[in-house]
C-alpha cells in the first residue's frame, strides 16, 4: 500500500457489523418466504404428483400385463410423469433460491461484518493516520493465499457438503471444515487488505517506471498493469476452457449432428450423446435463466461505469427525473446505490445459476459425463470469478458508504471494473458455446 490515508475511526468500521446485519435479515426472509413458505407448498404437489404418477404406472403395468389395450393407460402415465417433473422443477426452483439466497448473505454477512470487527478493535491509531508516501510491505497476500490453499485441500468435501444443503441430501457438517478453515484465513487476509485501502485517498498512486523497451506499461499506474497481467493469465484458463469444449464437441454425436447427417455418426441412435445445450435450448422456461443472467451482467457492467462515472465527475448534479433524485440525492450516494445495483444483478446471476443446475441434475445430467463434466467446470469457474467479484464490491459498497469515492481515490472502482468487464465478456463468449451450440 502506497500513498496519502486519511484517518479512519473505529465507528466507521463497526458499519460494516450494520451491514452484516441486513445482509443476514434479506437472507432469512427470502429463505422463509421461498424456501420455508412458497418451496414446502410446492413439495406438497410434488408430492402428490409422485402418487398420481406411481398410481398411473401401476395402470399401465397391470394392463400391460393382462394384455388388455394400454394406449389410453399409457397416455395417462405419460402424461401424469411430465406433471411430475414439472412439480419437481417447480419445488427445486423455489428451494434452492431460497437456500442459495440464504447461503450468500451469510457469507456476505461474514464477509462485511467479521472484517469490520476486526477493524474496529484496532486502536485509532493503527488506521492509516499518516502520510506516508512510501511503499508498505503487505502480509495480506501471504494470508490470502494460504486461506486459499486449505480451502482447495478441503474442497471435495465441502462440495459434497454445499450440495447436500443446497439440494436436500444426506452429508455432514464436518465435511466443510477444512474448507471454511481456510475461508476464515482468506477473509482475515481480507480485512487487513480493508485496513489498508480503506484509508487510502488516492494520493500518492505508484507509477511504472518502465524502460523504452516497455511502452505498454510506461507511466501507467502499477495497480493497474498488474490488473491488466492478471486478466491476460484469466483469458488463457478461459480460453482453455472454451478451446476444449469446441474441441469435444465437435466431435460428439449428437442428435443435431445425428439429424444433419454427420457422416461419423451413421447409424448412433439418437439420444447416444446428450449436451446441456440439447436441454437448454429448446424451450424458452429452460433457456430464460441463461438469457437473464447474460441480461443482467451486461448491465451490471453498465452499472459499475455509472458508479465509476459519478466518483470522477466533480460538477455531479441531482437528477431532474423524481425518482432518480430520491434515489441519488447526493454524488456518494449516488456512487453507493450504482455499486449496490451491480451487486444485487451480479448476485442474481448465482441464484439463477444454481436453481439451472439444479433443473439439469434433476434431469440427470451430471459431473459422471464428459459433456457434464466439461460444462459445471467451466460454467462453475466463471460462476466462482462472479462470486468473487461480488465479495470485492461488497467491499466497494462499504468503502462507498464510509469514506466515499470521488475524483482523487475513485481508480479503485475503474480497477475492479476491468476485472467485472472481463467476466461479463466471457459469459458473452460461454452463454452462446454452451448454451446455444
Amino acid at each position: 500500500m502506497s500513498g496519502g490515508h486519511a484517518h479512519v475511526e473505529n465507528a466507521i468500521w463497526m458499519r460494516g457489523l450494520l451491514m452484516a446485519g441486513v445482509f443476514l435479515t434479506i437472507g432469512v426472509v427470502a429463505y422463509g418466504v421461498l424456501a420455508v413458505g412458497v418451496a414446502s407448498g410446492l413439495h406438497d404437489e410434488y408430492d402428490d404428483a409422485m402418487a398420481h404418477y406411481d398410481h398411473a404406472k401401476d395402470d399401465y403395468e397391470a394392463a400391460k400385463a393382462a394384455g388388455e389395450d394400454t394406449t389410453a393407460l399409457k397416455a395417462a402415465k405419460e402424461e401424469a410423469h411430465h406433471h411430475e417433473i414439472e412439480a419437481h422443477l417447480s419445488f427445486l426452483t423455489f428451494a434452492v433460491a431460497g437456500n442459495t439466497i440464504l447461503v450468500m448473505m451469510i457469507v456476505y454477512s461474514v464477509f462485511i461484518g467479521f472484517g469490520g470487527f476486526v477493524n474496529s478493535l484496532k486502536p485509532d491509531a493503527d488506521h492509516g493516520d499518516h502520510d506516508d508516501h512510501g511503499h508498505h510491505g503487505s502480509s495480506s497476500p501471504i494470508v490470502l493465499a494460504f486461506g486459499v490453499m486449505i480451502f482447495m485441500i478441503g474442497f471435495p468435501r465441502f462440495a459434497h457438503g454445499a450440495e447436500g444443503m443446497l439440494y436436500g441430501l444426506e452429508f455432514e457438517l464436518m465435511d466443510m471444515a477444512m474448507s471454511t478453515t481456510g475461508l476464515v484465513f482468506v477473509v482475515l487476509g481480507i480485512a487487513n487488505w480493508w485496513q489498508e485501502d480503506l484509508p487510502f485517498d488516492g494520493h500518492g498512486e505508484q507509477i511504472a517506471t518502465a524502460t523504452e523497451d516497455m511502452v505498454p506499461f510506461r507511466g501507467q499506474q502499477i495497480r493497474k498493469v498488474g490488473i491488466w497481467v492478471f486478466l491476460m493469465s484469466e483469458v488463457m484458463v478461459f480460453a482453455s476452457f472454451f478451446s476444449s469444449y469446441l474441441r469435444m464437441r465437435t466431435g460428439w454425436c449428437t442428435d443435431w449432428a445425428i439429424k444433419s447427417g454427420v457422416e461419423a455418426c451413421a447409424g448412433v441412435p439418437e439420444g447416444t450423446i446428450v449436451t446441456a445445450s440439447d436441454l437448454i435450448r429448446g424451450d424458452l422456461a429452460t433457456l430464460a435463466p441463461g438469457a437473464i443472467n447474460t441480461f443482467a451482467l451486461i448491465i451490471s457492467s453498465y452499472t459499475i461505469v455509472l458508479a465509476l462515472k459519478a466518483a470522477k465527475n466533480t460538477n455531479w448534479e441531482v437528477s431532474s427525473n423524481p425518482l432518480m433524485a430520491k434515489l441519488m440525492p447526493t454524488r456518494k450516494a449516488a456512487v453507493r446505490n450504482y455499486l449496490i445495483a451491480t451487486l444485487a444483478l451480479g448476485s442474481l446471476f448465482i441464484v439463477l445459476k444454481l436453481i439451472e443446475w439444479s433443473h439439469l441434475i434433476a434431469e440427470g445430467f451430471t459431473l459422471a459425463t464428459q459433456q457434464g463434466s466439461i460444462f459445471y467446470i467451466a460454467t462453475g469457474a466463471h460462476g466462482l470469478h462472479v462470486f468473487i467479484g461480488l465479495l470485492v464490491m461488497l467491499y466497494l459498497v462499504f468503502k462507498a458508504d464510509t469514506v466515499g469515492f470521488d475524483e482523487e481515490n475513485g481508480q479503485g472502482i475503474e480497477y475492479f471494473g476491468l476485472y467485472w468487464h472481463f467476466v461479463d465478456l466471457a459469459w458473452v463468449v460461454i452463454f452462446p458455446a454452451f448454451y446455444l451450440y
